[in-house]
């Protein structure tokens, strides 16, 4: 059976892109044809790359570069600033393609349940990485008024958050970090920051060139306290990247002060038990964790002891989660929608015809980037799998290009490739004839960035 698809994916970030080429791949290989329309709700693609990734990581940036090639091919288009549940709903998409993929990602702050994690000067790290990344649908100012900041977590979004907490601003100049946030860092009074997690230095969710990076920040001291290190026996480590993590870590109990003028501290053994403050944060206070004698690798148990520190400002980085999708079935524990490999399932467990998900919003917020490509391998296997069986329905509407008749009659204003390559020059633009010339300078709000990319599609006559 030769396939002739339509397939449609939301989400225009890794996961749907990878997606995207994966399945015309598979397709193509088989002699099929396939047209892939790949939403995105926001005006410009790539998702956590862009939104989600410090702005002084230009090399993990650099996927960037890939994924261009791959929507400048011409064999996925583009259509932006286009949300699934307002502008178009799930029927819509069925009338319309073959299948459709659910690549939508995680972008909401996992909870964290203890005593006065509400208190204002309490915040979820991935509201504050949107502010500093230039995300358009959060507020331009941001409230950086602690001098000093906990940070709940021991992944790369901790690192990341505590990092650009910590780092004089006038090191991000040479990054596309907007001028508000610019604005924003420079005003901070902060000279204390410290990084608190649950386990040891062992067990850390850190990438070693992450955690590398973090001892190189100008004019910024790293403090580590031996008491976490007791119990550590490097040479039992369960793999490399692990020994060179301790390795590192170990390295920064001897370095002596250079009197800086702000600290990055990192605490190990430590439970978040409550946030404290009469109405606003004004401290913390931990239970003090201990390795397990005889345990696991990493494994630890609670002690009596507790501890409280004087802090202005929490910052809790324990995870991402998913956001339901109007018109499917939702996992509210996991933050996923409900599926098996990749095949979206109806309430009573049956495979919905036509659905799929991919990414984190099918197997929640874990792995690295490069973990998305192995993931949206599986689903589209099952979704060839589900084609080649005839047990996909065809769509309602024939034209492929009726989806634009559709958003033009409900007035939505999309972009497409051609915009946001008009966005993208427009942004190199600015960075060139910056105060601080630079790749480039992101365009924050919304608006503008609509303006922008629809500016290029009138000019194409489109």
């Amino acid at each position: 059976m030769t396939l002739n698809l339509r397939v449609a994916i939301i989400g225009a970030g890794p996961a749907g892109i990878y997606a995207g080429n994966i399945l015309n791949n598979a397709v193509r290989a088989q002699g099929g044809e396939v047209s892939i329309d790949l939403f995105e709700s926001l005006p410009a693609p790539y998702g956590l790359i862009r939104y989600g990734v410090a702005p002084d990581h230009p090399r993990i940036k650099g996927i960037v570069n890939s994924l261009h090639e791959m929507l400048d091919a011409g064999t996925i288009r583009l259509i932006a600033n286009v949300e699934v549940g307002r502008d178009v709903s799930v029927e819509d998409l069925q009338d319309h393609y073959d299948a459709v993929i659910f690549a939508t990602g995680a972008i909401r702050d996992a909870a964290l349940d203890i005593p006065g994690i509400d208190l204002a000067g309490s915040y979820g790290a991935a509201d504050f990485v949107s502010w500093y990344d230039g995300h358009p649908d959060v507020p331009r100012t941001w409230p950086l008024e602690a001098k000093e900041i906990a940070v709940l977590g021991n992944g790369n979004v901790a690192l990341d958050v505590a990092r650009v907490l910590a780092k004089h601003p006038v090191d991000l100049r040479s990054t596309d970090v907007p001028a508000n946030v610019l604005a924003g860092l420079e005003a901070s009074p902060v000279t204390d920051v410290h990084v608190f997690g649950r386990r040891g230095p062992a067990d850390v969710k850190f990438t070693p060139i992450e955690l590398r990076e973090l001892g190189e920040v100008p004019n910024v001291d790293i403090v580590v306290s031996d008491e976490d290190f007791q119990a550590i026996d490097a040479t039992q480590a369960p793999n490399n990247q692990v020994k060179i993590m301790l390795r590192t870590l170990e390295s920064w109990r001897g370095r002596p002060s250079t009197g800086a003028s702000r600290r990055l501290h990192l605490h190990f053994y430590h439970s978040p038990a409550e946030v404290t403050g009469e109405g606003r944060v004004e401290g913390i206070r931990f239970q003090r964790n201990e390795p397990v004698p005889g345990g696991a690798w990493g494994e630890v148990r609670a002690t009596d002891e507790f501890r409280s520190y004087d802090v202005q400002a929490v910052y809790r980085a324990v995870g991402y989660f998913g956001s339901p999708i109007v018109g499917l079935p939702f996992d509210d524990r996991r933050g996923v929608i409900t599926n098996a490999g990749g095949r979206v399932l109806g309430d009573g467990g049956e495979p919905l015809q036509g659905l799929y998900a991919t990414g984190w919003i099918k197997r929640g917020p874990i792995g690295l980037i490069g973990h998305t490509k192995s993931d949206a391998m599986e689903t589209i296997e099952h979704l060839v799998a589900d084609a080649s069986a005839g047990a996909l329905r065809a769509p309602v509407v024939a034209d492929r290009d009726a989806v634009f008749a559709l958003l033009e009659e409900r007035e939505v204003e999309y972009s497409t490739w051609e915009g946001w390559l008009a966005l993208d020059a427009h942004e190199r633009s600015l960075g060139e004839t910056d105060e601080f010339p630079r790749e480039r300078v992101k365009v924050v709000p919304r608006e503008e960035q609509v303006a922008i990319s629809r500016g290029a599609l009138v000019g194409s006559g489109e």
